[in-house]
């Protein structure tokens, strides 16, 4: 895979409390990626940038919710999350910097 594709993959963690809760319980980190990506893109893609051995893969299409506005019915956008499964030993820290 070429170095233009592998950022084009990942678009950035997912933070949340379903996503910290995850990370906690076993070795899993949770990333937004884009809409064709595949499962082994994905999987090469947080390989190269993060240098971790992954497990597995699993992918989610979050369809977005239609709200209610003032100006009448809107839809949040959807979003496609992947669940990274890492190997035992391998961690990646989005708070390292701090």
């Amino acid at each position: 895979m070429n170095q233009e594709r592998i950022y084009k993959v990942l678009l950035g963690p997912h933070i949340s409390e379903k996503a910290t809760i995850v990370a906690d319980g076993s070795q899993q980190v949770v990333f937004r990626v884009a809409k064709d990506a595949t499962k082994p893109e994905i999987k090469e893609a947080v390989e190269q940038l993060f240098n971790v051995k992954v497990k597995g893969v699993n992918v989610l299409n979050a369809k977005g919710k239609t709200k209610r506005t003032m100006r009448g019915m809107g839809k949040r956008s959807d979003v496609r999350k992947a669940y990274v499964c890492l190997a035992d030993g391998s961690e990646i820290d989005f708070l390292g910097g701090e």
